[in-house]
């Protein structure tokens, strides 16, 4: 039955998940210590997330290491190139 609701509308329906914004919660806390010191950075510098680029590499490395978000190529990330890191 449908209940108010016009019946077929489960009918074709198909969900998919955004490119980017939406990724597994890290429950297990698996990258916690980079999120700690990404977050300390912020703290430290305002909330000016320039200083913390490198913090944030560290942090993403560990989601995609751990399976917690899609590896992709930090240049379509916007963190290639970073000062003090070796070019890949």
């Amino acid at each position: 039955m449908s209940f108010g609701r016009p019946p077929s509308i489960n009918v074709g329906f198909k969900t998919s998940p955004p490119d980017r914004g939406s990724f597994p919660l890290d429950h297990d806390g698996e990258c916690k210590e980079q999120m700690m010191q990404y977050m300390a950075c912020l703290r430290k510098n305002s909330s000016e997330s320039t200083p913390c680029r490198v913090m944030s590499k560290q942090y993403l490395d560990c989601r995609m290491t751990k399976g917690l978000m899609e590896r992709d190529e930090w240049r379509n990330l916007g963190l290639a190139n970073l000062e003090g890191d070796s070019a890949e």
